[in-house]
Protein backbone atom coordinates (compact mmCIF):
# COMPACT_ATOMS: atom_id res chain seq x y z
CA UNK A 1 0.00 0.00 0.00
CA UNK A 2 1.36 3.51 -0.85
CA UNK A 3 0.43 5.37 2.19
CA UNK A 4 -0.25 9.30 1.79
CA UNK A 5 2.82 10.19 4.00
CA UNK A 6 5.29 8.39 1.93
CA UNK A 7 4.06 10.34 -1.23
CA UNK A 8 4.44 13.54 0.75
CA UNK A 9 7.69 12.24 1.47
CA UNK A 10 8.61 10.91 -2.14
CA UNK A 11 12.24 12.38 -3.75
CA UNK A 12 11.32 11.54 -7.22
CA UNK A 13 7.20 13.56 -6.70
CA UNK A 14 6.78 16.39 -8.84
CA UNK A 15 4.58 17.40 -6.29
CA UNK A 16 5.68 20.71 -4.02
CA UNK A 17 7.35 19.23 -0.73
CA UNK A 18 7.40 22.16 1.94
CA UNK A 19 11.28 21.14 2.31
CA UNK A 20 11.49 22.36 -1.41
CA UNK A 21 10.77 26.20 -0.81
CA UNK A 22 14.15 27.29 0.54
CA UNK A 23 15.84 25.91 -2.45
CA UNK A 24 13.21 26.82 -4.60
CA UNK A 25 13.70 30.64 -4.05
CA UNK A 26 17.10 30.20 -4.18
CA UNK A 27 17.37 29.11 -7.52
CA UNK A 28 14.45 30.74 -9.17
CA UNK A 29 15.16 32.51 -12.37
CA UNK A 30 14.18 36.11 -12.29
CA UNK A 31 13.88 36.93 -15.58
CA UNK A 32 12.85 35.10 -19.03
CA UNK A 33 16.02 35.74 -20.16
CA UNK A 34 17.48 33.26 -16.84
CA UNK A 35 14.52 30.92 -17.47
CA UNK A 36 15.45 27.18 -19.14
CA UNK A 37 13.23 25.55 -21.66
CA UNK A 38 9.69 26.23 -22.53
CA UNK A 39 10.86 28.29 -25.12
CA UNK A 40 7.63 28.55 -26.99
CA UNK A 41 6.08 29.99 -23.95
CA UNK A 42 8.98 32.97 -23.40
CA UNK A 43 8.86 34.21 -26.71
CA UNK A 44 4.89 34.60 -26.26
CA UNK A 45 5.57 35.98 -22.97
CA UNK A 46 7.76 38.48 -24.36
CA UNK A 47 5.74 39.71 -26.99
CA UNK A 48 2.81 40.09 -24.36
CA UNK A 49 4.51 41.84 -21.88
CA UNK A 50 6.68 43.93 -24.29
CA UNK A 51 3.15 44.75 -25.71
CA UNK A 52 1.51 45.76 -22.70
CA UNK A 53 4.05 47.60 -21.56
CA UNK A 54 4.29 49.79 -24.66
CA UNK A 55 0.51 50.60 -24.19
CA UNK A 56 1.12 51.31 -20.86
CA UNK A 57 -1.59 48.89 -19.81
CA UNK A 58 -1.99 45.78 -17.60
CA UNK A 59 -0.93 42.93 -18.92
CA UNK A 60 -4.32 40.67 -20.08
CA UNK A 61 -5.25 37.86 -17.66
CA UNK A 62 -2.58 34.47 -17.97
CA UNK A 63 -3.33 30.89 -17.34
CA UNK A 64 -0.58 28.55 -17.08
CA UNK A 65 -1.40 24.75 -17.14
CA UNK A 66 0.59 21.35 -16.83
CA UNK A 67 2.06 18.67 -14.73
CA UNK A 68 3.80 19.60 -11.59
CA UNK A 69 7.32 20.57 -10.82
CA UNK A 70 7.01 22.33 -14.38
CA UNK A 71 7.71 26.07 -13.17
CA UNK A 72 4.81 27.55 -13.08
CA UNK A 73 4.76 29.44 -10.19
CA UNK A 74 8.29 30.56 -11.55
CA UNK A 75 6.94 31.91 -14.59
CA UNK A 76 4.02 33.77 -12.59
CA UNK A 77 6.85 35.60 -10.58
CA UNK A 78 9.08 36.31 -13.89
CA UNK A 79 5.48 37.78 -15.17
CA UNK A 80 5.59 40.58 -12.13
CA UNK A 81 9.40 41.06 -12.18
CA UNK A 82 9.34 41.68 -16.08
CA UNK A 83 6.09 44.16 -15.84
CA UNK A 84 7.80 45.99 -12.86
CA UNK A 85 4.84 45.08 -10.16
CA UNK A 86 4.32 43.15 -7.26
CA UNK A 87 2.66 40.35 -6.90
CA UNK A 88 0.61 38.56 -4.35
CA UNK A 89 0.65 34.63 -4.29
CA UNK A 90 -2.65 32.57 -2.85
CA UNK A 91 -4.49 29.02 -3.71
CA UNK A 92 -7.60 28.03 -4.92
CA UNK A 93 -7.96 25.74 -1.56
CA UNK A 94 -7.09 29.00 0.66
CA UNK A 95 -9.97 31.48 -0.45
CA UNK A 96 -12.79 30.09 1.74
CA UNK A 97 -15.12 32.62 1.18
CA UNK A 98 -16.11 35.70 -0.79
CA UNK A 99 -15.25 38.01 1.42
CA UNK A 100 -11.67 36.64 1.17
CA UNK A 101 -11.31 37.45 -2.31
CA UNK A 102 -12.77 40.74 -2.35
CA UNK A 103 -10.10 41.58 0.60
CA UNK A 104 -7.19 40.47 -1.46
CA UNK A 105 -8.07 42.01 -4.88
CA UNK A 106 -9.35 45.72 -2.70
CA UNK A 107 -5.28 45.59 -1.71
CA UNK A 108 -3.88 45.41 -4.96
CA UNK A 109 -2.21 48.10 -6.10
CA UNK A 110 -2.38 49.16 -9.92
CA UNK A 111 -0.81 46.89 -12.37
CA UNK A 112 -0.48 44.04 -9.88
CA UNK A 113 -0.28 40.05 -10.60
CA UNK A 114 -2.40 38.50 -8.66
CA UNK A 115 -1.16 34.68 -8.44
CA UNK A 116 -4.36 31.94 -7.76
CA UNK A 117 -2.29 28.39 -7.51
CA UNK A 118 -4.36 25.38 -8.38
CA UNK A 119 -6.91 27.54 -9.41
CA UNK A 120 -9.25 25.34 -10.48
CA UNK A 121 -9.86 24.66 -6.54
CA UNK A 122 -12.09 27.49 -6.33
CA UNK A 123 -14.97 27.29 -4.90
CA UNK A 124 -18.05 27.95 -7.45
CA UNK A 125 -19.08 30.77 -5.55
CA UNK A 126 -15.82 32.66 -5.34
CA UNK A 127 -15.68 31.94 -9.39
CA UNK A 128 -19.05 34.21 -9.80
CA UNK A 129 -17.38 36.93 -7.47
CA UNK A 130 -13.91 36.70 -9.74
CA UNK A 131 -16.15 36.74 -12.87
CA UNK A 132 -16.70 40.63 -13.17
CA UNK A 133 -13.25 41.55 -11.44
CA UNK A 134 -11.47 40.33 -14.55
CA UNK A 135 -13.41 41.88 -17.15
CA UNK A 136 -14.73 44.68 -15.63
CA UNK A 137 -12.56 45.75 -12.93
CA UNK A 138 -15.38 45.51 -10.14
CA UNK A 139 -17.15 43.29 -7.56
CA UNK A 140 -20.07 43.64 -6.03
CA UNK A 141 -20.77 43.32 -2.69
CA UNK A 142 -23.86 42.90 -0.38
CA UNK A 143 -24.47 45.74 1.99
CA UNK A 144 -26.51 45.19 5.12
CA UNK A 145 -29.12 41.58 5.69
CA UNK A 146 -32.22 41.13 5.37
CA UNK A 147 -35.05 43.63 3.41
CA UNK A 148 -32.70 46.43 4.05
CA UNK A 149 -29.64 44.94 1.97
CA UNK A 150 -28.29 46.09 -1.28
CA UNK A 151 -25.81 45.94 -3.63
CA UNK A 152 -22.70 48.01 -3.69
CA UNK A 153 -20.28 48.11 -6.62
CA UNK A 154 -16.96 48.21 -5.29
CA UNK A 155 -14.05 49.85 -8.27
CA UNK A 156 -10.75 47.72 -8.04
CA UNK A 157 -7.49 48.74 -9.33
CA UNK A 158 -6.07 47.38 -13.11
CA UNK A 159 -4.39 43.88 -12.35
CA UNK A 160 -3.34 40.69 -14.17
CA UNK A 161 -4.84 37.36 -12.69
CA UNK A 162 -2.11 34.62 -13.65
CA UNK A 163 -3.90 31.36 -12.69
CA UNK A 164 -2.00 27.94 -12.81
CA UNK A 165 -3.39 24.72 -12.76
CA UNK A 166 -2.74 20.82 -13.46
CA UNK A 167 -6.05 19.68 -13.93
CA UNK A 168 -6.90 21.63 -16.93
CA UNK A 169 -10.02 19.60 -17.36
CA UNK A 170 -11.35 20.88 -13.88
CA UNK A 171 -11.50 24.69 -14.89
CA UNK A 172 -14.56 25.90 -15.41
CA UNK A 173 -15.44 26.90 -18.69
CA UNK A 174 -16.60 30.74 -17.93
CA UNK A 175 -13.05 31.01 -16.03
CA UNK A 176 -10.96 29.65 -18.65
CA UNK A 177 -12.69 31.81 -21.63
CA UNK A 178 -11.61 35.29 -19.07
CA UNK A 179 -8.30 34.38 -19.62
CA UNK A 180 -6.53 35.94 -22.73
CA UNK A 181 -3.40 33.61 -23.20
CA UNK A 182 -3.38 30.22 -21.76
CA UNK A 183 0.08 28.28 -22.22
CA UNK A 184 0.91 24.32 -21.57
CA UNK A 185 3.94 23.99 -20.07
CA UNK A 186 5.71 20.70 -21.65
CA UNK A 187 8.64 18.10 -19.95
CA UNK A 188 11.77 19.40 -20.23
CA UNK A 189 14.09 17.87 -22.99
CA UNK A 190 17.72 16.06 -21.09
CA UNK A 191 20.17 18.76 -22.43
CA UNK A 192 17.61 21.57 -20.92
CA UNK A 193 17.57 19.91 -17.50
CA UNK A 194 21.77 19.56 -17.56
CA UNK A 195 21.68 23.66 -18.15
CA UNK A 196 19.33 23.66 -15.21
CA UNK A 197 21.42 21.51 -13.08
CA UNK A 198 24.88 23.13 -13.98
CA UNK A 199 22.97 27.02 -13.28
CA UNK A 200 22.05 25.44 -10.13
CA UNK A 201 25.39 24.09 -9.33
CA UNK A 202 26.87 27.34 -9.79
CA UNK A 203 24.43 29.36 -7.69
CA UNK A 204 25.01 26.84 -4.81
CA UNK A 205 29.30 26.69 -5.30
CA UNK A 206 28.75 22.82 -5.63
CA UNK A 207 31.26 21.33 -7.95
CA UNK A 208 29.60 19.03 -10.47
CA UNK A 209 31.00 16.92 -13.21
CA UNK A 210 29.39 17.31 -16.26
CA UNK A 211 28.61 13.23 -17.08
CA UNK A 212 27.70 13.19 -12.90
CA UNK A 213 25.02 15.94 -14.53
CA UNK A 214 24.06 14.07 -17.46
CA UNK A 215 23.04 11.04 -14.91
CA UNK A 216 20.86 13.46 -13.23
CA UNK A 217 19.14 14.39 -16.00
CA UNK A 218 18.13 11.12 -17.25
CA UNK A 219 16.83 10.26 -13.67
CA UNK A 220 14.76 13.66 -13.15
CA UNK A 221 12.01 12.78 -14.74
CA UNK A 222 12.41 15.66 -17.55
CA UNK A 223 11.15 17.54 -14.47
CA UNK A 224 13.62 21.06 -13.22
CA UNK A 225 11.48 20.58 -9.08
CA UNK A 226 13.03 16.61 -9.24
CA UNK A 227 15.91 17.44 -10.58
CA UNK A 228 16.84 19.93 -7.90
CA UNK A 229 15.55 17.77 -5.61
CA UNK A 230 18.22 14.95 -6.69
CA UNK A 231 20.99 17.49 -6.52
CA UNK A 232 20.15 19.00 -2.91
CA UNK A 233 20.35 14.83 -2.03
CA UNK A 234 23.53 13.98 -4.08
CA UNK A 235 25.48 16.99 -2.85
CA UNK A 236 25.00 15.79 0.96
CA UNK A 237 26.33 12.07 -0.03
CA UNK A 238 29.47 13.88 -2.02
CA UNK A 239 29.81 16.13 1.05
CA UNK A 240 30.05 13.33 3.82
CA UNK A 241 31.99 10.19 1.37
CA UNK A 242 33.08 11.68 -1.88
CA UNK A 243 35.63 14.36 -1.03
CA UNK A 244 32.41 17.06 -1.70
CA UNK A 245 32.42 16.92 -5.64
CA UNK A 246 29.38 15.54 -7.30
CA UNK A 247 31.28 12.53 -9.29
CA UNK A 248 29.42 9.82 -10.79
CA UNK A 249 30.73 7.33 -8.04
CA UNK A 250 28.43 10.14 -5.88
CA UNK A 251 25.80 9.90 -7.59
CA UNK A 252 25.12 6.60 -8.09
CA UNK A 253 25.14 5.74 -4.72
CA UNK A 254 22.90 8.25 -3.60
CA UNK A 255 20.16 7.43 -6.08
CA UNK A 256 20.54 3.12 -4.76
CA UNK A 257 20.13 5.20 -1.41
CA UNK A 258 16.91 6.56 -3.04
CA UNK A 259 15.96 3.58 -5.08
CA UNK A 260 15.49 5.60 -7.79
CA UNK A 261 16.34 3.12 -10.88
CA UNK A 262 17.45 4.14 -14.50
CA UNK A 263 14.35 5.34 -15.86
CA UNK A 264 13.94 7.72 -13.04
CA UNK A 265 11.41 5.61 -11.40
CA UNK A 266 11.18 5.29 -7.47
CA UNK A 267 9.70 2.14 -5.81
CA UNK A 268 6.22 3.56 -5.36
CA UNK A 269 6.35 3.82 -9.40
CA UNK A 270 7.20 0.10 -9.84
CA UNK A 271 4.79 -0.78 -7.40
CA UNK A 272 1.79 0.10 -9.32
CA UNK A 273 3.80 -1.42 -12.50
CA UNK A 274 4.16 -4.50 -10.58
CA UNK A 275 0.57 -4.84 -9.24
CA UNK A 276 -0.64 -3.55 -12.62
CA UNK A 277 0.88 -6.56 -14.23
CA UNK A 278 0.54 -9.03 -11.25
CA UNK A 279 -2.63 -8.40 -9.76
CA UNK A 280 -4.56 -7.59 -12.63
CA UNK A 281 -2.85 -9.22 -15.68
CA UNK A 282 -0.91 -6.17 -16.96
CA UNK A 283 -4.57 -4.40 -17.56
CA UNK A 284 -7.05 -2.79 -18.89
CA UNK A 285 -7.48 -1.29 -14.74
CA UNK A 286 -9.08 1.93 -14.38
CA UNK A 287 -8.36 4.49 -12.23
CA UNK A 288 -10.55 4.10 -9.22
CA UNK A 289 -9.21 0.92 -8.63
CA UNK A 290 -5.78 1.45 -9.05
CA UNK A 291 -6.50 4.04 -6.47
CA UNK A 292 -8.56 1.29 -3.87
CA UNK A 293 -5.34 -0.79 -4.64
CA UNK A 294 -2.79 1.24 -3.78
CA UNK A 295 -4.20 3.41 -0.98
CA UNK A 296 -3.56 6.59 -2.99
CA UNK A 297 -5.75 9.15 -4.32
CA UNK A 298 -7.19 8.65 -8.16
CA UNK A 299 -6.24 12.79 -8.68
CA UNK A 300 -2.14 12.17 -7.36
CA UNK A 301 -2.02 9.35 -9.60
CA UNK A 302 -3.39 11.34 -12.64
CA UNK A 303 -1.50 14.49 -11.93
CA UNK A 304 1.70 13.25 -10.11
CA UNK A 305 2.71 9.41 -10.81
CA UNK A 306 0.36 8.52 -13.81
CA UNK A 307 1.88 11.53 -16.82
CA UNK A 308 5.67 9.71 -16.57
CA UNK A 309 4.51 6.45 -16.70
CA UNK A 310 2.81 7.54 -20.64
CA UNK A 311 5.90 9.51 -21.04
CA UNK A 312 8.12 6.51 -20.69
CA UNK A 313 5.71 4.69 -22.81
CA UNK A 314 5.27 2.40 -19.39
CA UNK A 315 1.53 2.97 -19.40
CA UNK A 316 -1.10 3.56 -21.58
CA UNK A 317 -4.50 4.55 -21.37
CA UNK A 318 -7.19 2.87 -23.24
CA UNK A 319 -10.73 3.62 -23.21
CA UNK A 320 -11.12 0.27 -20.38
CA UNK A 321 -8.21 1.70 -18.34
CA UNK A 322 -5.02 1.72 -17.66
CA UNK A 323 -2.56 -0.90 -19.55
CA UNK A 324 1.61 -1.85 -19.09
CA UNK A 325 3.00 -1.96 -22.12
CA UNK A 326 5.65 -4.25 -23.06
CA UNK A 327 8.21 -1.50 -22.29
CA UNK A 328 7.34 -2.05 -18.69
CA UNK A 329 7.64 -5.65 -18.42
CA UNK A 330 10.97 -5.63 -19.56
CA UNK A 331 11.78 -2.64 -17.31
CA UNK A 332 10.33 -4.74 -14.65
CA UNK A 333 12.03 -8.11 -15.92
CA UNK A 334 8.79 -10.00 -16.08
CA UNK A 335 7.95 -11.73 -19.73
CA UNK A 336 5.12 -11.36 -21.03
CA UNK A 337 2.67 -14.40 -20.27
CA UNK A 338 1.57 -16.05 -23.55
CA UNK A 339 -1.71 -15.49 -22.69
CA UNK A 340 -1.48 -11.95 -22.41
CA UNK A 341 -1.94 -9.30 -25.60
CA UNK A 342 1.34 -7.91 -27.20
CA UNK A 343 1.01 -4.01 -26.24
CA UNK A 344 2.69 -2.02 -28.06
CA UNK A 345 3.42 1.50 -28.53
CA UNK A 346 2.20 3.00 -31.56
Amino acid sequence: MISKTQEDNRVASAAAHPEDTQLELTLRPRTLTEYIGQSHIKEGLRIFIDAAKGRGESLEHVLLYGPPGLGKTTLAHIIARELGVNIRVTSGPAIERSGDLAAILSNLQDGDVLFIDEIHRLNKTIEEVLYPAMEEGGIDIVVGQGPSARMLRLDLPHFTLVGATTRMSLLSSPLRDRFGAIYRLDFYDENEIEQILHRAGGILNIAIESDSCHILAQRSRRTPRIALRLLKRVRDVAQMRHGNVISIPAVEEALRLMNIDTHGLDLIDRQILHMIIQKFGGGPVGIGTISAATNEEASTIEDVIEPYLLQCGLLMRTPKGRVATELAYAHLGIGVPATQPQKKLL
